[in-house]
């Protein structure tokens, strides 16, 4: 819908929308950017405090994938006008001590009656503007790492119908709770711990190359990496057999709990890839998962150098394939 709207021309603003980023990024100085974004959901846990912690982990995600450094925060409410307050206390409650640990300040918020329970967050961010890391830029012979494992989508769905075993509901809130902070700030910086504001320009210097990098969501990987390699003018070779799956994800796909984004994702994007006879076709489902607060996707000429400094930090960063010259298909998934 947003390409059917007028056009604004504003030289300042450095990422739109025109590609599908995860983000907007808009210039205030000549060493300094706003990274802005907004997300909010129906809640896919039963516990609140759970709910509101992945709600803020999910929110914070675009602006790591860009290489910022979120800064504040609004709240987005709707709750039901008869239900117990303390329910929405404690979605309040699990959203502020993520954006705690990202130290990233709530400053307000806006709730409405609804009968169906949203809650997610407006964030913006800090980010110096020649060091925005947007998904065009990829370049043939990067690697592609991924730094979380997938199957949140399936096993959410499990979990409203009743059949995720506990393991696997762990497993995908583990992960769904996991700031991907960390991961950017090894990506970005080379170490853990970002710099002050004012100093931004500095970092990258002794960190590693990266070319494009975007977070992994609700359009799947597959929804995501085509994004990335539509705005690259490039095409990606990724190996299923190297991607992570969370503890229970298979046995979703097999059980046929399978979310409805997950078909639409399959039904809108599946038709640049070529899959290898050998990929297997809960393997290829996979590949659609609608994730929430996924992993960040990074294309790097750097890939074991950075693979092997994110393992240190503590992130599970997998190799999943290869970036190549533009050509059908866009996309390859060999096992």
């Amino acid at each position: 819908m947003l390409g059917k709207l007028a056009r604004q021309h504003d030289p300042n603003v450095l990422v739109g929308f025109d590609h599908a980023d995860d983000a907007g990024v808009y210039k205030i100085a000549p060493d300094q950017a706003l990274v802005q974004t907004v997300d909010f959901f129906t809640p896919i846990v039963d516990d609140p405090y759970t709910f509101g912690q992945i709600a803020a982990t999910n929110s914070l995600s675009d602006v790591y994938a860009m290489g910022g450094k979120p800064l504040t925060s609004l709240a987005l409410v709707c709750f039901p006008d008869k239900a117990d307050l303390e329910i929405l206390e404690r979605i309040l409650s699990g959203g502020l001590s993520k954006m705690i640990e990202a130290g990233c300040t709530v400053i307000g918020g806006h709730s409405i009656r609804d009968e169906e329970t949203k809650f997610g967050y407006s964030v913006t961010g800090l980010i110096h503007p020649a060091k925005v890391l947007a998904n065009k830029g990829a370049k043939p012979g990067d690697a592609l790492l991924l730094t979380k494992a997938l199957g949140t989508g399936v096993i959410s769905t499990a979990i409203k119908k009743g059949k995720a075993e506990p393991a696997w509901i762990d497993a995908a809130v583990q992960s769904m709770t996991t700031l991907n902070k960390t991961a950017a700030e090894v990506t970005t910086t080379g170490h853990v711990g970002t710099a002050a504001p004012g100093r931004q320009a500095k970092r990258n210097s002794a960190a590693f190359r990266v070319n494009a990098m975007t977070d992994v969501t609700g359009f799947g990987l597959i929804g995501h990496a085509r994004e990335l390699a539509l705005a690259s003018d490039v095409s990606l070779h990724i190996s299923a057999g190297s991607i992570p799956l969370l503890e229970g994800a298979l046995e979703c796909v097999r059980a046929g709990h399978v979310p409805g984004g997950l078909k639409n994702n399959r039904d809108f994007a599946e038709c640049l890839v070529e899959y290898d006879a050998n990929v297997p076709e809960d393997g290829r489902a996979l590949l659609f998962d609608p994730q929430t607060a996924g992993g960040l996707l990074i294309s790097t000429p750097d890939g074991p150098a950075l693979g092997r400094a994110l393992e240190e930090a503590g992130v599970a960063a997998a190799a999943i394939g290869e970036v190549v010259a533009s050509r059908k298909p866009r996309i390859r998934v060999s096992i």
